[in-house]
């Protein structure tokens, strides 16, 4: 006799989105950057503050850099900086 298939206890939790998963015209809101002090603290000085909202607005014809929007300015980042810039989960 085979053990009964039991539901999992727990469902494993969505690792956080980032800069790089938004599509073109996409917004989220900045959850956390997982970077060292000074380059954190240089987007947060650019407007990249935890609660903030960021939109994707343009791409470079090749993809990297990209253009996001936030706090009134845009700001062109690199893909390699934008994967540390976590995005909060979306509600729904």
């Amino acid at each position: 006799m085979s053990a009964p298939l039991q539901a999992p206890s727990a469902i494993a939790p969505q690792p956080l989105r980032t800069l790089t998963d938004l599509s073109l015209g996409e917004h989220g809101v900045v959850d956390s950057i997982d970077m060292p002090d000074g380059d954190s603290r240089r987007l947060m000085e650019l407007g990249f503050l935890p609660g903030s909202e960021v939109r994707y607005v343009r791409r470079s014809p090749f993809g990297d850099p990209r253009v996001f929007l936030v706090d009134g300015s845009e700001v062109a980042l690199r893909r390699e900086t934008a994967l540390h810039v976590k995005l909060a989960a979306s509600e729904g």
